[in-house]
């Protein structure tokens, strides 16, 4: 072993002197050094040759053929404001300042509004003296709804303020925002959506008087007793919270309860006004979330009718739902499925009724990026060319003339105008920094280069960045899959070098991308002398239904034997020492990388694992059942994988590291794991980190953290 780490320490010594590398330190890591130049903030203005953004505390108006500042909007020095965000009224004469945000969970947060006169200029004042949330414009006037102490409220800006709800209670009754399984699993915050002629808000109402609730103990400035933190968290097979939506009529002030069917234990990811104002669009999921309807409701009355229904074997992705757009023509609307094994956009009547397929083939059209309505055509985002590259298409809605837009190879993000009439391009490649630049949609023409980052790529040179070298393998039942290596710019493929496995692996995910090489941890690795290798295992994403569910009732299995055959597969190549191959993942790269070390013990050195769920049964109901049903429906899907039934297995180093402030994935996973390696007599490592979050953010913490990981690698594979 020691022959061992003094071969590896020459190696690295030799390879600094052969290249001539600058030196990767973990500050450089963690300050922003390698952080690619960027175009960030765009909010695109009603003239699309506008577009405004936060700069040095100033909202800013750019022109967007050249570039160019144009205005400053608002000045927060001025008015004595640190702005966090704005949001425009729908003519954008006045604007709403947020102000000292403060996050409650990952998208959750509270702050203060004050409200801006742009015509003006002139600060109207607060929207309200206590703090509140997602305060938004209506869509005709100058009134504000927005969230505050669970219930939801109404202000003309002129002191006038009108209560929608008041029953609101914490850990009880939620009007208007959503509980912590919504905002975690469906991307959902803010519950209430203005009509488009301001004449009504729909509203969510969440009674989570039965969902069990968490308790998780906070050490705060070293204070003698911990302080408790109660909230309503289901864990999988447990209660939901009941939903209801409703609608406000501004101008009685009664109100409509909708309609959405008899069953209680569903859920409901969206809710948007058709183009009518008297009609609101309700999607609907069942529990197991294979049964996915829309409904359409009267708001005078809330009674509601299922104008589409789509049901699955497996599951539906919610997130699919977030495509669903209704035409300017009050006659048709726009959604995606993947009922014909891969993501595609479909037309339909307001009846719901099949007008056409608009996009098809062996590949998904992933992301709807603009919709030109007066010429019926459709931007979107694809795979058509590569599973790891995205490319940025257009086709009319009646499924004719599809064409490729962009060129350049690589992962392509887009941002397009309102109008369509201009769009950022964000792209990167493995070889190449990001870039943006901004193109005329029309003729696909270049404008102007936004960012290039020609320095970046500089800098990584300096530091010996290496590029990505990808690769397939096939596993015993002839299943290819994707992976890339990262290696030494001085390898030599006579030498053998340890390699260390980095994945995520969750369901839909995707790590093996044509894109820049974003974690530069994994480059410090590479210059003391480590490969890196990336596998995207059964269950990932960019590859259609069926390879995405086939872990479908069995979290584990199949990433967890693929990643086996990936280290014996990597084990026979010449230049690679299969007696030190490690494995690493954060979260459900956490849950694999401990569970492949356990059941992989032949094959696997090292594992480290970063706020890892540990057992499902532990996990939310939203995220979790999607992919396993409830315990009580498929327990052996529950336990048959889970890391705490196979730690008996544990040959190698074991890294465990936690925060015990972890709202999402409780610091309990970790006790759990911990408890049953030490009744089976297994020695391992772990750390923790103190009142942190899932994402371990804290005063010196990400520090600390790749820097214990790095000694961790180095003193143990």
């Amino acid at each position: 072993m020691k022959m061992k780490k003094l071969a590896l320490i020459a190696l690295t010594i030799c390879s600094f002197a052969a290249v001539a590398q600058k030196r990767i330190t973990v500050d450089e890591i963690v300050n922003g050094t390698f952080s690619p130049e960027s175009v960030r903030g765009v909010n695109w203005m009603k003239d699309g040759g506008f577009y405004s953004a936060l700069e040095s505390n100033k909202v800013k108006k750019y022109d967007v053929t050249t570039g160019e500042e144009v205005a400053v909007l608002v000045d927060g020095d001025e008015l004595g404001l640190s702005i966090d965000a704005y949001f425009f009224s729908g003519d954008e004469t006045r604007v709403l300042l947020l102000t000292d945000r403060k996050s409650i969970y990952r998208r959750s947060f509270t702050g203060f509004y004050y409200a801006y006169d742009l015509e003006n200029n002139k600060l109207l004042g607060k929207v309200s003296e206590e703090r509140a949330s997602y305060a938004t414009f209506s869509p005709v006037d100058n009134q504000v709804a927005f969230v505050q102490n669970n219930n939801l409220f109404v202000t003309d800006l002129k002191g006038k303020t009108m209560s929608i709800t008041t029953d609101g209670e914490y850990n009880k009754i939620i009007n208007g925002s959503t509980d912590w399984v919504y905002e975690e699993e469906l991307y959902l915050t803010k519950a209430f959506e203005w009509s488009p002629d301001g004449q009504h808000i729909a509203y969510y109402r969440f009674d989570e008087s039965n969902v069990p609730e968490y308790n998780m103990q906070k050490w705060v400035d070293g204070s003698l007793y911990p302080q408790d933190y109660r909230y309503k968290y289901p864990k999988a097979g447990e209660a939901n919270s009941k939903i209801e939506i409703w609608i406000h009529h501004l101008a009685d002030g009664s109100r409509s309860k909708v309609d959405i069917g008899d069953e209680e234990d569903i859920y409901i990811p969206r809710i948007r006004w058709t183009k009518d104002a008297t009609q609101l669009s309700i999607q609907r999921l069942n529990r197991w979330q294979n049964e996915l309807d829309l409904l359409h409701a009267e708001a005078s009355t809330g009674k509601s009718t299922i104008i589409l229904s789509e049901k699955s074997d497996t599951y539906i992705d919610f997130t699919f739902t977030d495509d669903l757009t209704y035409l300017e023509n009050g006659k048709e609307f726009l959604m995606s499925s993947e009922r014909d094994g891969f993501k595609h956009f479909y037309l339909y009547d307001l009846k719901g009724n099949l007008i056409n397929q608009i996009t098809k083939g062996s590949w998904e059209a992933e992301t709807m990026v603009g919709l030109d309505q007066k010429k019926r055509l459709l931007y979107y985002r694809s795979t058509k060319d590569s599973p790891q590259e995205r490319h940025l298409y257009r086709v009319k809605l009646d499924g004719r003339g599809e064409t490729k837009l962009s060129s350049l190879s690589g992962m392509h993000t887009l941002n397009m105008s309102p109008d369509t009439k201009y769009f950022m391009d964000y792209v990167s490649s493995s070889s190449k920094a990001l870039s943006v630049s901004l193109y005329a949609t029309n003729k696909n023409k270049l404008v102007k280069s936004l960012a290039s980052n020609d320095n970046l790529e500089n800098t990584a040179k300096d530091y010996g960045f290496s590029d990505k070298e990808f690769f397939t393998f096939d596993l015993p039942d002839g299943t290819s899959l994707d992976g890339y290596f990262l290696k030494p710019l001085d390898f030599n493929e006579s030498n053998e070098y340890p390699v260390l496995l980095y994945q995520y692996s969750g369901p839909g995910s995707q790590n093996v991308q044509n894109n820049w090489r974003t974690n530069v941890w994994h480059q410090m690795l590479i210059q003391r002398g480590y490969i890196v290798a990336v596998i995207d295992p059964r269950g990932t994403g960019g590859k259609g239904e069926r390879f995405k569910k086939m872990t479908y009732q069995e979290l584990g299995k199949l990433e967890s034997e693929d990643h086996i055959e990936a280290a014996k597969y990597l084990g026979s190549l010449s230049f690679v020492d299969k007696a030190r191959i490690g494995i690493w993942g954060w979260s459900y790269g956490g849950y694999i990388s401990s569970l492949t070390l356990f059941k992989g013990a032949d094959y696997f050195k090292t594992a480290i694992a970063v706020a890892p769920v540990t057992s499902w049964r532990f996990y939310d109901t939203i995220y979790t059942e999607r992919y396993l049903r409830r315990p009580q429906d498929n327990p052996g899907g529950y336990d048959d994988n889970s890391p705490l039934s196979h730690t008996k297995k544990l040959k190698g180093n074991f890294l465990l590291i936690h925060g015990t402030g972890d709202d999402n994935v409780h610091f309990a996973n970790a006790v759990a794991l911990q408890e049953q390696l030490i009744k089976d007599g297994k020695q391992f490592d772990s750390f923790y980190y103190p009142d942190l979050a899932h994402g371990l953010r804290g005063d010196g913490a990400r520090k600390h953290l790749f820097q214990m990981m790095t000694d961790y690698i180095m003193e143990n594979l």
